[in-house]
């Protein structure tokens, strides 16, 4: 992908733009919350430092076009995140992550703010496939997933070791056509 200058992108009840160096101490307060990332591929974070390093390869990936990170804005305040990387394009595809702050959990904030960039990935950067790997204990993320119309298409067994703990990966894909014949 080319590179990714700076940019907003509206909804109804929030912003998807890009990090500032500003969004570190809230960074730090997401990823380093036990609960928030209980499926994550990590171990929560226990150092600011890690917070940096985050902001920093966001910073890469908006110069080198391999990620897009883009924080869920609500009101003013660093809600989430949500990460289109892996891009490959010869086959126009990339993964999809994300992550909500406990305090904007169950409010609808992620279903929007997907929404949101799914239709940007499709109708601008002109993808065709997106993709996301979830553990299958996170019904919560497996139900968004559905309702943003991407399909259960694979399961596989003890694919991760996090923090000790030997975990599953169901895998989910959307078709840049299925998106817009749901719209």
């Amino acid at each position: 992908m080319p590179a990714f200058a700076p940019f907003t992108l509206t909804a109804q009840r929030l912003q998807l733009r890009s990090l500032s160096p500003a969004d570190v101490p809230a960074l730090y307060r997401m990823y380093s919350d036990p609960d928030a990332m209980r499926y994550w591929s990590s171990a929560p974070w226990d150092s600011m430092q890690q917070a940096e390093a985050y902001f920093a390869a966001a910073q890469a990936g908006y110069e080198n076009g391999e990620l897009l990170r883009m924080g869920v804005d609500v009101g003013g305040e660093l809600a989430g995140i949500i990460n289109l990387y892996s891009f490959n394009r010869q086959n126009r595809r990339c993964d999809i992550g994300y992550m909500l702050d406990r305090a904007f959990w169950g409010k609808g904030y992620m279903q929007e703010a997907m929404a949101t960039l799914i239709d940007y990935a499709f109708r601008v950067l002109r993808l065709h496939r997106i993709e996301a790997d979830i553990d299958p204990r996170n019904t919560a993320s497996a139900k968004l997933l559905k309702s943003l119309h991407f399909v259960h298409e694979g399961h596989m067994r003890e694919r991760w070791i996090i923090n000790g703990e030997i975990c599953d990966t169901d895998f989910f894909g959307l078709l840049r056509s299925d998106w817009l014949a749901a719209r």
